[in-house]
């Protein structure tokens, strides 16, 4: 095996590795969130929640789980990340879409604009296109840092 095909198998899994971390943190940064807001809300507050998102309460059935994804990319990775966002988007769970600095401002608007064309996400806005990119080196901790900035407007979005 080359030295390159070594390095590239290695920068792979590295990826892999922080993608898998940075989801879990915004999850379970989420999930407390979630916690803590359900444990200081009255039952006619959450009605009113329930009622603004256009979600019928269910009836003697088990609540579902709501996530947080974060789907974060670099220049030229627009596409893959619309067909990321389609696949996995439900109107329950919450999203944050991040292009680093790699990333041309074309991209970004183009992004942005992929996500406030869709009628889902307008009815009920649950998707985030982070304007401010972040600098991400696989290497270091920008890819924590960028993963708790999208926590941020997530507990920013939560609150309103």
């Amino acid at each position: 095996m080359k030295k390159t095909q070594f390095y590239s198998l290695i920068n792979k899994k590295w990826r892999m590795r922080m993608l898998g971390i940075s989801i879990f943190s915004i999850l379970l940064i989420f999930s407390l969130v979630l916690l803590h807001s359900r444990s200081s809300t009255s039952d006619s507050d959450q009605t009113s929640i329930l009622s603004r998102r256009s979600i019928p309460p269910e009836s003697g059935l088990p609540k579902l789980p709501r996530f947080a994804y974060l789907i974060s990319g670099t220049r030229g990775e627009v596409p893959q990340i619309k067909r990321l966002f389609q696949a996995v988007y439900h109107p329950r769970n919450y999203y944050v879409l991040h292009l680093d600095l790699d990333a041309s401002d074309e991209e970004r608007l183009k992004l942005a604009k992929f996500v406030k064309s869709t009628m889902a996400v307008r009815h009920f806005r649950n998707a985030m296109v982070v304007g401010k990119a972040d600098l991400i080196t696989y290497k270091g901790p920008t890819a924590i840092t960028a993963t708790l900035h999208a926590a941020a407007i997530l507990l920013k979005q939560s609150e309103t």
